[in-house]
């Protein structure tokens, strides 16, 4: 990498080695209630990391950027690696249970002060109901068999036997299973087809916890683990690790040219951007929700930020009427003016002063966007199980509901997904959802 490129990254000549840029140790900068005790429970959309890090949020994103370029241009010291995010659910963790060397299961409750676990279908029965009471049955009974012998493994759900189905698609049959927004596919008298029928639960892994207790265990992102446990014809298991068996994911020259050129120009803007601006979205903390909540509300609608103008003007009016919202649900006059006074005090951030690195920010957040979408759209040209919506018309092609990048050094992640298609087929009325009967 070029020293002007380093540059426009916000990185120093003290981070640069004989004239190569020093490999910067990724910063976890999630917010502490998505890694509370270094657990699985949430990740943030790449992009939002502009929002929510502020200027060291946005020099990771661009590690992690540059990190997968490399890695998908066939540089294998990349120092990120990929897991594929499977529309799985619910989450479920089995494993051995530190106080009694027994097997469990459970849902995220395992990490609660008291963890809830279930080692018997008693224990089931007493918490859980119905199909998901089943579900959990199954997955004791069949999980017991792998033989889990330290430590918990995280993973989804993805079907028991009585979620399989036979549907054909474009004049092919397939086994499918619908686990929550997409449906799987794979042709029925195939291999794989064959293996999945013939099996009792499937279940993707992606996730080890380590320690001596439940409440001090760390995580382990990005393991291999299917392939550690025993094999049984009864347990179709598969690992969220992302490979490239097909070579169909690897950049062309010119693709990896176009993706460092959007890079390049982002690059250009962060440098111009001023710090105290971009910070203003991580350390103001109603600014920060009211602007996630304000592009959350358009990847619902479909959009994407778009103009960094337009998008800042509809930022502002959505804050105003956020607090007018407020002050109508309280009754005393103080209440009311006191809201209103939040409000006003938020939007003076917005004044002449400010309003240009405000769009800066926008147009960066933009670019990244773009970069993420490159690489998600590789890393979706990988053979394997067929993706789809399902409609009350039949079937559309869609990609993997996303993917997560992980930091080898630091051990953090972020996600990538392509919220203007899952994201809102997630939230929308027009597609049939798994547990829609």
């Amino acid at each position: 990498m070029l020293p002007k490129e380093l540059n426009q990254l916000g990185i120093t000549g003290e981070e640069q080695i004989n004239g190569k840029e020093k490999m910067l140790k990724f910063k976890s900068f999630i917010s502490e209630a998505a890694t509370k005790g270094n657990k699985n429970l949430h990740l943030t959309h790449l992009e939002d990391s502009v929002i929510d890090g502020g200027v060291t949020g946005t020099r990771n994103v661009f590690d992690y950027l540059r990190a997968l370029r490399d890695m998908l241009a066939g540089n294998a010291a990349a120092p990120v690696s990929v897991t594929v995010k499977w529309d799985g659910a619910p989450a479920l963790f089995a494993g051995i249970d530190p106080s009694d060397g027994k097997f469990f299961i459970a849902k995220k409750g395992v990490f609660n002060k008291n963890p809830k676990i279930y080692k018997t279908n008693a224990e089931i029965d007493n918490d859980l109901s119905g199909d998901l009471s089943d579900k959990f049955k199954v997955a004791l009974k069949e999980f017991a068999k792998l033989g889990i012998s330290e430590g918990v493994v995280q993973g989804d759900f993805l079907f028991t036997k009585d979620d399989l189905k036979t549907e054909t698609i474009d004049g092919e049959s397939y086994i499918t299973f619908h686990p929550n927004t997409i449906v799987y596919a794979v042709p029925k008298n195939s291999s794989l087809g064959k293996r999945i029928a013939g099996s009792e639960i499937g279940v993707v892994w992606h996730t080890t916890y380590r320690g001596s207790d439940f409440e001090s265990m760390s995580a382990s992102f990005g393991e291999k683990i299917a392939g550690k446990l025993k094999e049984t014809k009864s347990v179709w298991s598969v690992d969220a690790v992302f490979e490239d068996k097909s070579g169909n994911a690897t950049f062309t020259k010119q693709e990896t040219e176009a993706i460092t050129k959007i890079l390049s120009d982002a690059g250009s803007i962060f440098r111009t951007v001023k710090a105290n601006v971009l910070n203003e979205f991580k350390n103001n903390t109603e600014l920060n929700a009211r602007t996630n909540t304000y592009i959350n509300s358009k990847v619902r609608d479909g959009q994407r930020v778009g103009d960094p103008k337009g998008f800042v003007i509809g930022l502002q009016r959505y804050i105003e009427e956020y607090y007018q919202k407020q002050a109508d649900k309280v009754k005393t006059e103080k209440s009311k003016e006191a809201k209103i006074a939040q409000g006003q005090e938020i939007l003076k951030f917005f004044d002449a002063r400010n309003i240009k690195e405000i769009e800066k920010v926008f147009t960066l957040y933009n670019l990244l966007v773009d970069a993420k979408l490159m690489i998600i759209e590789k890393l979706n040209h990988v053979d394997g199980l067929k993706t789809f919506l399902k409609t009350k018309n039949g079937f559309e092609v869609t990609g993997q509901e996303g993917f997560v990048a992980i930091d080898h050094l630091s051990g953090g992640s972020l996600k990538l997904v392509d919220r203007l298609n899952f994201s809102k087929a997630n939230f929308s009325t027009e597609y049939i959802k798994g547990w829609q009967k």
